[in-house]
């Protein structure tokens, strides 16, 4: 063949000593076609001249040829395996390393009723956001309607984010981060071709290119699919105007005026008790729904075309599927009385700091604002090395002549103390100016007055942290001798904690006397903002990967976002976060889906001196969780609670009296303050009231999943279980004479590179250089060269996700594992390759109890066109190219005649086992009479109905799924239902014919016989 004129999509041709299939954009000039075997990444764009009739046909027999029955299971489970273009309704299935729970479906199928999506994804905390978001992006892409994607997070989760679509969504992300940016831009080669468009998928910090200088390069270039995680730190309230910049960015990105753009934002905390900023977040989604009043059910019904949000109790069973949450939280407090020389440095600190707000001497101008004097108790509360270093920061600010250099000094001091990326809003940094306004204009001249005072100040404030100095120990530090006693307790029982701390000095100390404390009873590691995103999921990765039990001390960099339930069954909140939500993240790290344990463990340490950690938990903390309980409803504090934490500063440090030597403080008594206190819980209250009353709407629990079980259930069979792909991998590796090592038990093994065949070598990345030089005995030496170079080369696998670098997960997306499934179906039709480096054959004959008479399986692949609706009016619609695997079987008759079985009947045969061997004569004889019966007619026309009844089926499923999506009734969505077509490709490839005889009729009767 010359042309590729008339080549549709789907049909098979030959080219470059390999089969081929068709791919829509062929045109007369050029052929676009993809390997047979499946892999993507071999897309080409052939010449006419270069392309042939496909030399993929039938199993001919041939004298050996026929394999047995683990040569049949195997070439079934390889072309499972390799198969990535199913013609199902949910093609991203196919690629994807998890098992999506079927309450995970519900975003997805509300996807598919959208043009473009605009969803919301508000479900609580550790149900699986990242899973279901992932899931619609991966099936617009598979679908064609995007074509490439961003994912714009903090820069905290960015690394989690391209381990994610990358582990288990076989995507291969770039972080556009302010450290990887122009390294991306400079490897382009065009330098007006943007980093969004040269690179199919992105994972983008928010705050970095949220600014001037970007954003409008940004929105510009923005792929056609965008993901936003923590969504609704882009509309709430803040510190400056960094919500406002993102607010303004997402504005812009979600005009439709010049393009329709998939919007997906997610977040645990969808409303936050502020209807204006909730009002902002879904206005991003649709302008119209700015004006919504939930309050009204036809309001609610719009709103729940765009908004899903389940809580735990909507999804613990999920037609007719449990989910494994824990099923208690045992919450604890730990109180502790400071000992009596910490109990007299912070009276001191307090008194200071009180003299510093109220300023006597009549000078209105405050030397210490409210915000920075009452941080810095909570820092000196938090611990020695916490107060020691922000006193010591404050000292230097204190004693500098320029005020715009204190800034900058304090400032700088933020990344010491604590993360600036996770802070809090209502938290200032201690030791910093940021408070005061940077634009202050410094007098030519500083008053000498001026100058003495602030020397003053510097040196208390140097005194003070030599204080702090001396009270780091157990010794000293009842708060550090609680915690100490807590986690024994916790290691004894069982659980494996992890310690949140707020500030980076108190994680670091926590941290050094753990492991002095605990010696070799467990392992304990500190992680940090200070390191790197994916140094920090490396040292988690080493702390659980040792042997014992473990202890984690961390930030709440760790507390978004990081799945750890796998190894940790309790949390202990060291420092109280003054954000209730931050507290539900963290214990979110651990009680959430996929925890083994049935209770986890939250600990709460304060202290009962100075009252302060106790009303920010009764106030706050505690508030939060009784609403939560009462409405089912987790709401964010309005306001982030400034209204009460403001008065708490009043009471505490301008209006409140402190009895000399001690810590009790009266605020609780001030008038202001409980004004405040009772009109955020008033607002609270309301807030969480109005978001209880339409919860059921946005449950979705009558989306009627149930209606595509049928689906799903099929693409599952199809697919195989994954522990048949772990049998698989084994057993494959085992015939090509690389035998694993290690008990299957151990959810893992490895296997020696070297015995595989050169082809899967360089397929795995292993490549070996032939040196002429010739080795005693006169054959050529092989030097490596790239990986190969490795010594060992062992190939390792592990069931469990995430896998360490350089090694391979046992599920069907993991490279390696395909790699080898389309080694065994390309080596299965190779014919000229040795017998063992084939272990998987197209013919089989099997000896099995399990048929009476005579049945022959044929493992045929149907390829399909299928048609979607376009993405805009006027374009054409998107032609996709699918591929289905069928097994068809017939068995002999009493009058000799083909009888075909049922699709229960072929599936049970599949369970078979041989129950004696059969004579290699014998096998030749029936794989030869099996292969002559496939150019029957009868067979022929069978598998021709089979390909349209198999393309009506898929054409029915993805209506139905559309309909069961909410299509149904709506006139836009009715049509495009009806605009989906399946169409069948040509003949199904024949890819192995297989032969069950009855085994005692077997050794019974003659070759030939059909018993």
């Amino acid at each position: 063949m010359s042309t590729a004129t008339g080549r549709a999509p789907g049909t098979l041709i030959r080219a470059r000593d390999r089969d081929w299939v068709v791919l829509p954009g062929t045109t007369e000039e050029l052929v676009l076609a993809q390997p047979l075997d499946g892999d993507r990444e071999f897309v080409a764009a052939l010449f006419p001249g270069e392309v042939g009739e496909p030399g993929f046909g039938r199993p001919q027999p041939q004298s050996g040829e026929a394999g047995d029955f683990a040569s049949a299971s195997l070439l079934r489970t390889a072309l499972r395996i390799a198969s990535t273009a199913g013609a199902g309704p949910f093609r991203s299935l196919a690629s994807v390393a998890v098992q999506p729970r079927q309450y995970q479906l519900v975003p997805l199928m509300m996807a598919l009723r959208m043009d473009p999506v605009r969803l919301l994804i508000g479900d609580d905390v550790g149900i699986g956001k990242t899973i279901e978001s992932a899931l619609i992006a991966r099936e617009l892409m598979e679908q064609g309607s995007a074509r490439n994607m961003t994912v714009l997070c903090s820069p905290s989760l960015a690394e989690q984010w391209q381990r994610e679509l990358r582990d288990k969504f076989g995507m291969e992300a770039e972080l556009v981060l302010p450290s990887t940016a122009a390294r991306l831009q400079k490897a382009i080669d065009d330098p007006n071709r943007s980093i969004f468009d040269h690179y199919p998928v992105t994972v983008v910090s928010t705050d970095f290119i949220k600014q001037d200088e970007r954003r409008d390069a940004f929105s510009r270039h923005c792929p056609d699919l965008l993901i936003v995680d923590e969504a609704h730190t882009c509309v709430g309230a803040g510190s400056g105007d960094e919500p406002q910049k993102r607010y303004e960015l997402l504005s812009a990105l979600a005009d439709r005026k010049e393009r329709d753009r998939h919007l997906i934002l997610v977040t645990a905390t969808p409303h936050s008790g502020d209807p204006q900023a909730f009002s902002k977040l879904t206005g991003l989604l649709d302008p119209s729904l700015r004006t919504l009043d939930t309050s009204r059910s036809a309001d609610r019904d719009r709103l729940a075309r765009h908004f899903v949000q389940r809580r735990r109790h909507d999804i613990k069973r999920y037609v007719g599927q449990d989910t494994p949450f824990p099923e208690d939280r045992d919450t604890q407090d730990a109180l502790y009385r400071l000992d009596t020389d910490y109990a007299r440095f912070v009276a001191d600190i307090i008194a200071y700091t009180r003299q510093q707000v109220r300023h006597p001497g009549g000078d209105q101008q405050q030397h210490m604002s409210w915000w920075t004097a009452l941080t810095l108790l909570r820092c000196v509360l938090s611990s020695p090395a916490a107060a020691a270093a922000t006193l010591r920061t404050r000292s230097i600010v204190a004693g500098t002549r320029s005020k715009a250099e204190a800034v900058k000094l304090g400032q700088a001091a933020a990344f010491e103390l604590s993360d600036d990326e996770t802070a809090e809003g209502m938290d200032l940094v201690p030791g910093s100016l940021s408070d005061e306004p940077e634009t202050t204009r410094e007098p030519q001249h500083v008053r000498a007055d001026e100058v003495k005072r602030r020397k003053v100040e510097a040196k208390a404030l140097a005194a003070f942290a030599e204080r702090a100095d001396a009270l780091v120990g157990p010794e000293t530090d009842a708060k550090l001798r609680i915690l100490v006693d807590r986690v024994k307790r916790q290691l004894v029982d069982g659980y494996d904690p992890i310690v949140f701390c707020h500030y980076i000095p108190t994680a670091e100390y926590v941290a050094k006397y753990l492991k002095e404390e605990l010696g070799r009873s467990a392992s304990v590691e500190a992680v940090t903002g200070t390191l790197h995103p994916d140094a920090r999921q490396a040292r988690v990765d080493a702390l659980t990967a040792r042997r014992g039990r473990h202890v984690l001390v961390a930030t709440d960099c760790l507390s978004e976002g990081v799945n750890l339930q796998d190894h940790f069954g309790a949390v202990i909140h060291y420092d109280l976060s003054w954000n209730p939500t931050r507290h539900l993240q963290r214990a979110g790290r651990v009680d959430r889906f996929g925890q083994p344990r049935r209770r986890v463990r939250e600990i709460t340490v304060y202290d009962t001196d100075t009252g302060i950690d106790g009303l920010v938990l009764k106030v706050l903390i505690q508030k939060h969780k009784d609403i939560a309980d009462q409405t089912g409803v987790a709401v964010l504090v309005p306001d982030q609670g400034r209204g009460v934490l403001e008065a708490l500063a009043s009471a505490v440090l301008l209006r409140g009296k402190q009895p000399e030597g001690q810590l009790t403080l009266d605020f609780e008594e001030d008038p202001d303050f409980g004004r405040a206190r009772e009109a955020l819980h008033k607002e609270w209250e309301s807030a969480a009231e109005r978001e209880s009353k339409v919860l059921t709407k946005f449950a979705h629990t009558g989306l009627r999943p149930e209606e595509v079980e049928a689906e799903l259930d099929a693409l599952r069979q199809a697919l195989g279980d994954p522990g048949d792909i772990v049998t698989f991998t084994r057993e494959a590796l085992a015939q090509l004479g690389a035998q694993p090592i290690g008990d299957p038990r151990d959810r893992g093994f490895k296997a020696p590179v070297d015995p595989l065949p050169t082809g899967l070598k360089h397929a795995l990345g292993f490549y070996e250089d032939v040196d002429q030089t010739a080795a005693p005995g006169g054959a050529p030496k092989a030097k490596a060269k790239g990986r190969s170079r490795s010594v060992p080369r062992d190939l390792v696998f592990r069931e469990d996700l995430p896998v360490a670098r350089g090694e391979h997960a046992l599920f069907r997306t993991d490279p390696a594992v395909r790699a080898l499934a389309r080694y065994l179906l390309d080596a299965a039709v190779d014919t000229s390759l040795p017998a063992e480096e084939r272990p998987a054959r197209r013919l089989g004959v099997i000896r099995t109890a399990a048929v009476d008479r005579r049945t022959v399986l044929l493992l045929a692949r149907y390829r399909f066109r299928l048609t979607l609706p376009p993405r805009e009016a006027g374009e054409d619609p998107r032609v996709l190219v699918a591929d289905d695997a069928q097994i068809v079987a017939w068995r002999t008759g009493d009058d000799g005649e083909r009888v075909w079985l049922s699709d229960e009947e072929t599936a049970a045969l599949l369970t078979a086992t041989p129950d004696s061997n059969t004579l290699p004569a014998l096998r030749d004889q029936q794989a030869a009479r099996a292969t002559a019966e496939l150019d029957d007619d009868e067979v022929r026309d069978h598998l021709s109905a089979r390909g349209r009844l198999l393309a009506d089926r898929l054409r029915e499923a993805h209506q139905r799924v559309r309909e069961a999506a909410g299509q149904r009734g709506r006139e836009r969505g009715a049509a495009a239902v009806r605009r989906i077509g399946v169409e069948p490709s040509g003949e199904p490839d024949q890819l192995g014919v297989y032969v069950y005889l009855n085994a005692p009729a077997a050794q019974q009767t003659a070759p030939g016989g059909d018993r």
